[in-house]
């Protein structure tokens, strides 16, 4: 492993900003100093002049090789880890799936062989609980003590991984005795299946009427529910992918009552709208995706969460699936396009062109990309951060580079952009991953296979 030096940069944390050159040995940061200070010599020597110099991204939240509406994720774990690295992530959370009728264990093992040699960066799992019953919840703690101590519940999808209220206080009960997480896709799935079954009784077919069908109300009730059962429960909350500023509201009411309740929004949701949704021929099939995109007058809310703190954490729901022979598979019917848009390669430029745009600050971004989901899935300070003892995942980041977000020039495996034409202002020039150079000046000289799982503690985020 050789000796690097990172010279001539602004770090960048979720705490500080400096001038500081950093020292990174056998794989982690070792020392940061001012440039004047110190005279250390290295093998390599980067030279971030001018450039921002800040932790690899932790996105908590994504979806490669998931089956989904009778196909699966378009990107493996080899194509996705590398697209994520691409765009400044060194570590993922994915999920594991547990099958109905199977053990958690035996979804994770089968998650874990997927990873496996494959993965171009870090990787952690979640479960996703398709089958809460007494075996299950029993395998919750043993789980929690092996690094998989988070669980995502549904209150959508009957019949695919859908729970009902006494399932999710169940769990809930079992993860707050343990000190695990539970993580609730809230939308009440039942009243959706109506509202489609009467909009498609209507003749109404087209990608938008995914939209109209799951309603914004549905996702508050569903978040206000599942908050009260975490109440009942005496249990912490994670509500994933919050789009609808009702139900930012209820989860701001409910962090105002001191609960521990925390939300995660997606760069979907932040720049996207139903306008898409609506794009003639079929187009808006690309933006499938649940919770579904919103009427733009929800971003306000969702950015002024982010500000205030009512939502913690952007990740992206990477889960892509071609135009081509994946969403057209919906034609017709809007309820058979597979959920889930591409993105994993984006989230760090976004959320940069958020800065440049005044939603957040330099710092705040790195706190929702990178120490926040690191911190609430037990990952912290051995990522999201840069520290003596940290893992050597760095990004030199060039923020006066602009570029125009395309398919024809990301790595993910999908034929189209969800972002296609948008110019951003930002760009990843080199990343490192545990001191491995794995983007060098924009060039990819990883491999898959270097990546290696992560086992997380629990929560950080609950003082």
């Amino acid at each position: 492993m050789t000796r690097t030096l990172i010279t001539g940069g602004l770090v960048i944390t979720a705490a500080d900003e400096l001038h500081a050159d950093v020292l990174i040995e056998h794989g982690r940061v070792v020392a940061l100093a001012a440039p004047e200070t110190q005279e250390w010599t290295a093998d390599r020597v980067i030279d971030a002049s001018q450039k921002y110099v800040i932790p690899g991204g932790v996105d908590a939240h994504t979806h490669m090789e998931l089956p989904f509406g009778g196909t699966f994720a378009s990107d493996t774990f080899e194509t996705g880890t590398r697209a994520a690295a691409w765009g400044g992530t060194t570590t993922i959370v994915d999920f594991a799936v547990q099958v109905k009728g199977e053990s958690l264990h035996a979804g994770l093992n089968a998650w874990m062989e997927k990873a496996d040699g494959n993965c171009a960066i870090d990787y952690a799992f979640h479960v996703i609980m398709s089958d809460v019953n007494e075996t299950t919840l029993r395998e919750m703690p043993k789980l929690i003590e092996h690094g998989v101590s988070s669980f995502k519940l549904f209150m959508a999808y009957p019949g695919v991984f859908f729970s009902d209220d006494g399932q999710i206080l169940r769990a809930m009960q079992v993860a707050g005795d343990a000190g695990g997480l539970i993580m609730m896709h809230a939308e009440n799935g039942i009243a959706i299946d109506v509202l489609v079954e009467q909009a498609l009784a209507r003749g109404e077919t087209d990608p938008r009427y995914h939209g109209e069908v799951r309603k914004a109300l549905l996702e508050a009730e569903a978040t206000h529910r599942a908050i009260q059962l975490a109440r009942v429960a005496g249990a912490p909350l994670y509500v994933v992918h919050v789009s609808a500023q009702e139900a930012v509201a209820e989860l701001a009411a409910a962090r105002d009552m001191g609960l521990p309740v925390f939300g995660e929004t997606c760069p979907q949701y932040l720049f996207l709208s139903t306008d898409n949704l609506a794009e003639p021929d079929f187009e808006g099939a690309k933006y499938v995706c649940s919770t579904p995109l919103r009427p733009k007058e929800h971003q306000a809310a969702l950015w002024r969460g982010l500000r205030t703190n009512d939502l913690q954490v952007v990740s992206t729901d990477h889960c892509p699936f071609c135009f081509v022979g994946q969403k057209d598979l919906g034609r017709g019917d809007f309820s058979k396009i597979p959920n889930g848009l591409p993105g994993v390669e984006n989230r760090m430029d976004l959320l940069h062109q958020a800065v440049v745009d005044g939603h957040i600050s330099r710092r705040r971004w790195i706190e929702i990309a990178c120490a926040t989901p690191a911190r609430m899935f037990g990952l912290y300070p051995q990522k999201g951060t840069i520290a003596p003892g940290a893992d050597a995942d760095v990004v030199i980041y060039d923020p006066h580079a602009t570029q125009t977000l395309s398919a024809e020039t990301h790595h993910m495996n999908v034929d189209y952009s969800a972002y296609e034409g948008k110019t951003v202002t930002g760009q990843v020039e080199t990343v490192l991953s545990r001191g491995e150079v794995v983007i060098d000046q924009r060039k990819y000289v990883g491999h898959a296979g270097r990546g290696v799982f992560v086992p997380r503690g629990l929560c950080q985020y609950l003082g």
